[in-house]
């Protein structure tokens, strides 16, 4: 028996690829299911990959709840170029010399931002004002003044040192902006830095090893996409107040 698309419901994870928007991979889906009733829990930058998760029908009414959620990245920077979106889309506006530098001091500097803390938007970004998105007035030149976003990181582990380039992973809650604190440790080392590669691999206990590329999933059948969709109720963790 075929699949009806009104039947489809639950939650669909998503390998996103770089190179495009998150709203880009969601009018994919949109294109493939043939829905309109298609969303997603929380935005990618286009240069970053990973999990995405993607909202099918009746499941949109959760974003709140998986919006929510700690998210974990893997991401590189490189050191001595900062740029104005604090990655590697932006205009270089800076460049420095990199100081004498090591593991050991490097790891040093990234213990001073685990735990609470407050965090400026970055300009480029789709937080609005006033209904306006960052970005847009940045492109215009402008730089208004944001306010502070209250957020945690519960983990900032240098992966690898290959100087420019220094690799690591950042658990941290909803509303961080990984470039920013790629950005503010590069001013702490003194030569500042701009994010070069991100890639979000889990979302709570949601992983991007079990996700489907977008090209794989234009291959799947209906009933193939039914069989791989989350019922919402074990996307949410237990904890999690409704």
């Amino acid at each position: 028996m075929s699949i009806q698309q009104n039947a489809l419901e639950g939650i669909l994870l998503i390998d996103k690829p770089s190179g495009i928007t998150s709203h880009d991979v969601v009018d994919r889906v949109r294109k493939k299911l043939k829905m309109k009733r298609i969303g997603h829990a929380g935005t990618l930058d286009p240069l970053a990959t990973g999990l995405l998760v993607i909202l099918v029908g009746k499941a949109t009414k959760a974003s709140q709840y998986l919006m929510n959620l700690d998210k974990e990245y893997e991401a590189t920077m490189k050191l001595g170029e900062v740029t104005d979106s604090h990655d590697a889309d932006g205009v270089v506006t800076l460049t420095r010399p990199i100081p004498e530098l090591t593991e050991e001091s490097t790891k040093d500097l990234m213990t001073g931002f685990l735990g609470d803390q407050y965090q400026i938007p970055p300009m480029f970004s789709a937080k609005k004002v006033n209904g306006v998105p960052l970005y847009k007035m940045a492109r215009q030149g402008k730089v208004i003044e944001r306010e502070p976003r209250f957020i945690t990181v519960y983990k900032f582990e240098l992966l690898d040192f290959a100087l420019p380039l220094v690799s690591f992973r950042l658990k941290c809650s909803k509303g961080t902006y990984v470039r920013t604190i790629a950005h503010d440790l590069g001013e702490k080392i003194g030569c500042g830095s701009h994010l070069t590669q991100l890639r979000r691999t889990t979302i709570s206990h949601l992983d991007v090893t079990n996700a489907c590329t977008l090209d794989k999933l234009e291959e799947l059948s209906l009933t193939e996409i039914k069989d791989i969709l989350i019922p919402v109720i074990k996307a949410i963790p237990p904890t999690t107040v409704i």
